[in-house]
């Protein structure tokens, strides 16, 4: 029997999430819904599914659902599923706000509902390669920049597109202990930060340094991460990345430790030291579409096969982690530290 299930919000996200729901099997598109109704209808006509103009008429017509609707209304728009015990995903952000997100998630686990937050970069095929490897990350360096879209406004850019990569660094660090953070921003566009660069320190050693901006003329998702064991650099936008793994290259190592600083400097005249390394390709665990990947992991979470791969837990600890980069990040001094000028707010836009 296929699960019913309820699209929650017809912006960009939710005409994807509609859009995979009436393909995917072991699923029934039902409804969508969103509070314009003309919106709705035009996806329901799509999809050829019914429009409803709130979430609490789209539980009752539903096995569970998928929200996609602003941050802001995210708990809003999932509450009459939780009344319900029916299971949600949440798109990510989870919430921005903290208090109510823990309130919640009590509510949830007092009901037992399942509850998965969509960070579908976690089923990127470059993703999933870096997990396989199980490595321990010492260093972490993340960039995640593109043109402004003239969406997501009401949020910045650390919970609209750094918050991939704290939820993918949190997930590889292996620590949720954050023991330092230092950031800085700037807002242009609107009245949040648009550009935003952040240090971490864990409390296991592991170090990140990641760069968001939502202002960039070009779009790149990568990150460099570095063991003790292994080098990997991935970009999550083309779905590739390379391997260097030590023990591959120590014949390499032996000799260029043995060599004094004449002899190296002989060896750089005739030799590549790029073709001197054993590199491999970071072969993709699985190359079908992340969203749909994600969707058939939460069918089954609603049938009860699975627990869901990103927990509300887990989408609410990137949320900790972005909002306390952000109050970082408003209490940096521009001129110094015994300077007044604090935050991201330095455009003047009079």
């Amino acid at each position: 029997m296929n699960v019913k299930v309820a699209v929650i919000g017809v912006g960009k996200m939710g005409k994807h999430h509609a859009r995979v729901i009436s393909r995917i099997e072991g699923a029934e598109l039902t409804c969508v819904a969103d509070a314009s109704l003309a919106a709705a209808e035009a996806v329901a006509r799509q999809r050829d599914c019914k429009a409803v103009t709130d979430s609490e008429e789209a539980a009752e017509l539903a096995d569970c659902g998928i929200v996609a609707t602003p941050t802001s209304s995210h708990l809003e728009a999932a509450t009459p599923f939780i009344e319900s015990g029916k299971p949600v995903l949440i798109e990510k952000p989870f919430t921005t706000d903290i208090t109510k997100g823990q309130a919640f998630l009590k509510k949830a686990e007092e009901k037992k509902v399942a509850i998965q937050i969509g960070h579908t970069e976690r089923y990127n095929p470059a993703s999933l390669a870096v997990g396989k490897y199980g490595i321990h990350p010492k260093f972490i360096e993340a960039h995640r920049i593109s043109p402004y879209t003239f969406r997501s406004a009401d949020i910045g850019v650390v919970m609209d597109i750094m918050i991939h990569d704290l939820d993918l660094i949190l997930m590889y660090a292996g620590s949720n202990v954050v023991s330092e953070v230092r950031a800085v921003g700037v807002n242009v566009i609107g009245d949040t930060e648009d550009i935003c660069n952040v240090r971490l320190e864990f409390d296991n050693g592991c170090v990140a340094n990641i760069t968001a901006s939502r202002l960039a003329i070009k779009t790149e998702r990568k990150m460099r991460i570095f063991s003790e064991t292994h080098y990997l650099s991935v970009d999550f936008a083309a779905q590739v990345g390379v391997v260097i793994e030590k023990d591959k290259n120590l014949d390499m190592i032996k000799m260029a430790r043995e060599m004094d600083v004449d002899d190296i400097a002989e060896l750089a005249q005739s030799v590549d030291y790029r073709e001197m390394l054993m590199v491999e390709e970071l072969n993709p665990v699985n190359s079908a579409d992340p969203l749909t990947m994600q969707a058939t992991d939460f069918l089954k979470v609603v049938r009860g096969e699975i627990s869901p791969p990103c927990s509300a837990k887990e989408g609410l600890e990137a949320v900790k982690l972005a909002q306390r980069i952000v109050e970082t990040m408003r209490q940096h001094r521009w001129d110094g530290k015994h300077t007044e000028r604090t935050g991201p707010d330095i455009i003047d836009k009079d």
